[in-house]
């Protein structure tokens, strides 16, 4: 028998395995939860799902250290049989969390889940491609992946209010630097090429100046981009409340809180898309008609967003001046905005 078949009976548990745990992949990306018919406990399947992705990370490393040097044969059978045990017992366990445990929690569970698997994934691709068996950097790196999505678990939401609340924050901050960049956009000079290309009665097409403003803001130009800063900051505003809202009156004792907070977080997870979306069609040139587009559909998230938020548990009655105030604020700059572009069209 020659080296190289030698070689491949040696790896084929690993490519077995492989595929075994590709498929245990996407059936967690893809499948559904068992929904519970008892009691559920949370805490206990935080317990077991943290040892389950413990044992995962252990035997990634077996699996690292055992390809470190030229396996024997029942080496690369058992680390096999061994890994393929702790991917099973992680998949199963994340199928444990059902989704009236809440959808966004669940979420935030699959994705983690998923990553470890991908890494896994990653570090046996790493082995089965390697020329020769030995510790090499780019095995240590793969080991690492595996190690630093496992640790992730230390940090996910451990209820549903948590994982809704990380949704909201996050957008936030995606909102707040979007903001950020129009602002100092917005107060750079008029035209940022004024002191390298001076006015002059030269340009090929006789404009006596510039002549092209793809570069930079109008007069006209800054005073739409000044007014849709204020849906930006109401969107912002929004979603910082939105955040207190949750943080302090947020409840998960029952299944309608629980898909309360859903439905929060879905609607309020279009708010940065949509600030991105309007941001862009604002820089030179501005596209007027993506603008008004924008501005409609953005305007629509935030009311969304302010309406099931006034509808929910987690606007107490202190609550609900911002959510009147916010919902006035949008109104506001929707029409202040629909005027600057009805009048620059006309």
């Amino acid at each position: 028998m020659s080296a190289d078949n030698s070689r491949s009976d040696v790896l084929l548990p690993l490519r077995n395995l492989s595929n075994s745990v590709r498929c245990s992949r996407d059936r967690v990306r893809d499948g559904e939860s068992n929904e519970s018919s008892g009691t559920f406990s949370l805490s206990n399947f935080w317990e077991i799902l943290n040892d389950a992705v413990k044992a995962t990370s252990q035997e990634a490393t077996k699996l690292s250290l055992i390809f470190s040097k030229p396996p024997s044969e029942e080496d690369c059978a058992g680390i096999a049989e061994c890994v393929q045990k702790s991917v099973l017992t992680l998949s199963t366990v994340y199928f444990w969390l059902p989704k009236s445990q809440g959808v966004t929690l669940r979420k935030a569970v699959r994705d983690a889940t998923v990553e470890v698997l991908d890494e896994l994934l990653q570090l046996m691709e790493v082995i089965l491609s390697s020329p020769v068996h030995s510790l090499s950097q780019e095995q240590l790196m793969s080991t690492g992946g595996v190690w630093a999505a496992c640790d992730k678990f230390n940090q996910l939401p451990k209820d549903n209010r948590s994982a809704v609340l990380a949704v909201l924050t996050s957008n936030a901050g995606l909102v707040k630097d979007a903001l950020e960049e129009v602002e100092q956009a917005l107060a750079e000079t008029q035209d940022p090429f004024a002191d390298v290309l001076p006015d002059d009665d030269e340009d090929d097409e006789g404009l006596g100046g510039r002549g092209n403003q793809d570069t930079y803001w109008s007069p006209s130009d800054r005073l739409l981009v000044s007014q849709c800063r204020g849906l930006m900051k109401a969107s912002g505003a929004s979603l910082r409340k939105l955040s207190s809202a949750v943080r302090n009156t947020g409840a998960v004792e029952t299944e309608d809180n629980i898909t309360q907070l859903d439905d929060l977080a879905d609607a309020a997870k279009d708010i940065s898309p949509g600030v991105d979306d309007l941001a862009l069609s604002l820089y030179p040139p501005v596209d007027r008609p993506a603008v008004n587009h924008n501005v409609c559909k953005l305007a629509c998230v935030l009311k969304k967003v302010l309406e099931i938020t006034r509808s929910s548990h987690v606007c107490a009655e202190a609550d609900v001046c911002w959510v009147q105030f916010l919902s006035g604020a949008v109104e506001h700059n929707l029409e202040k905005i629909e005027s600057l572009l009805n009048h620059c069209g006309s």
